[in-house]
């Protein structure tokens, strides 16, 4: 396909780009053959490798300052980061950027102790953590949390449930979400605590597999005991993590968006492969009309959730208040991105409906990105309420 409308915002970091993309051809992929089980996360020696080499070449975490270990990108440039991680259909490709197992937003508002101690060194690959927020009664609604942090005269004593919670078995610490019981009446506020995995009374409970492969974990809490200096922001942060969180919102949505953008596009490249090579009925099934309409469809779309996503994503980087264009992008975005893949499969037919076909995969792990960041429903609501309809 031609140039597209979006290379004309894509533009600014076209070198930043194609560096990554050469370091994905060039040493990711060979890695990647060398992985046989593609329905799971790679192996988490072989993540580990990637992450720091990433981190090294100055591509993971690369929106956290330089001080700090990170490249100082602006969120224009770590969203085609990820558009082109998830384009290029290595399985590798997206392990070497932040994820859920990197750097937190929430430590951006750490003590200096904390961002010593361990927002640097996950921005190096160095340590990896889990998040642990959601419960099992509490979903989209997530600050209505029932887990309990007590202050006690050494500390705090976190007791509780989480569920949901992606990299628990693989990670160093754990940041975990609780009310506060504050010792004066009911429960206020919510706080974000950094709290070691081998602390006694913390332990993973069941695991899930998600569709695509993913293990997800409860993360069980029984009595576990944490220093006053385990509260992220120090005291100052008690009670407020939820405030905290804000500023993240729309970075976080707008990098899934790019990643759906890019899920999107590979799709997509496979399907039009498909139709020019595929014969059927004595000519190329491109030249059907129902293909047509299938690929030219998905061509429009990705576009425009391309074009809404980089435009969304400059806003931020200009210092604009973006919640609403952000729910609007990752809206967008992900819900193209499941019609596109679904569109794709359809065009391959059943050898894309096989286990093993990257497309069959996409299926599978795309549906998930309507849920994670808020889900479809959460960002209707946002923009509802910015267009005065609540």
């Amino acid at each position: 396909m031609r140039s597209a409308p979006s290379a004309v915002l894509e533009g600014g970091h076209a070198d930043l780009v194609s560096s990554f993309e050469s370091f994905v051809q060039r040493e990711l992929v060979p890695l990647a053959a060398e992985v046989t089980e593609t329905s799971a996360p790679p192996p988490a020696d072989l993540r580990s490798y990637v992450r720091k080499r990433s981190a090294a070449l100055g591509f993971y975490a690369g929106e956290y300052p330089e001080e700090w270990g990170g490249a100082g990108m602006p969120l224009t440039a770590v969203v085609l980061l990820h558009q082109a991680a998830n384009r290029d259909g290595c399985p590798l490709a997206p392990y070497a950027l932040g994820g859920a197992d990197g750097p937190s937003p929430l430590l951006r508002h750490g003590t200096p102790d904390q961002i010593r101690h361990y927002l640097v060194p996950l921005v190096r690959g160095e340590l990896t953590r889990c998040f642990a927020l959601t419960e099992p009664r509490a979903g989209s609604d997530a600050f209505q949390l029932t887990s309990v942090a007590t202050r006690t005269a050494a500390g705090w004593t976190l007791n509780g449930h989480k569920t949901f919670v992606s990299n628990a078995d693989q990670a160093d610490i754990a940041i975990v979400v609780t009310a506060t019981d504050l010792g004066a009446g009911p429960t206020a506020g919510a706080s974000a605590f950094v709290v070691e995995m081998d602390r006694p009374g913390l332990r993973i409970g069941q695991r899930y597999t998600g569709m695509s492969g993913e293990p997800l974990f409860e993360l069980l809490l029984d009595g576990v005991h944490v220093p006053p200096d385990a509260v992220i922001g120090g005291e100052d942060g008690v009670g407020a993590a939820a405030a905290l969180a804000m500023d993240s919102l729309s970075w976080g949505r707008l990098i899934v968006a790019g990643q759906c953008n890019g899920i999107a596009e590979h799709a997509l490249r496979l399907a039009v492969e498909h139709a020019r090579d595929r014969t059927a009925f004595g000519r190329r099934i491109g030249g059907f009309q129902h293909i047509q309409e299938h690929l030219v469809t998905s061509h429009a779309e990705v576009e425009c959730a391309k074009l809404l996503t980089l435009a969304s994503a400059q806003l931020v980087d200009g210092g604009a208040d973006a919640l609403e264009n952000a729910a609007l992008a990752k809206l967008t975005a992900t819900q193209v991105a499941v019609r596109v893949v679904d569109r794709a499969l359809q065009v391959h037919g059943a050898s894309g409906w096989v286990r093993g076909h990257p497309l069959e995969f996409l299926y599978r792990h795309v549906r998930m990105t309507t849920i994670i960041e808020g889900t479809s429903e959460v960002q209707k609501v946002i923009v509802a309420k910015a267009m005065g309809l609540e």
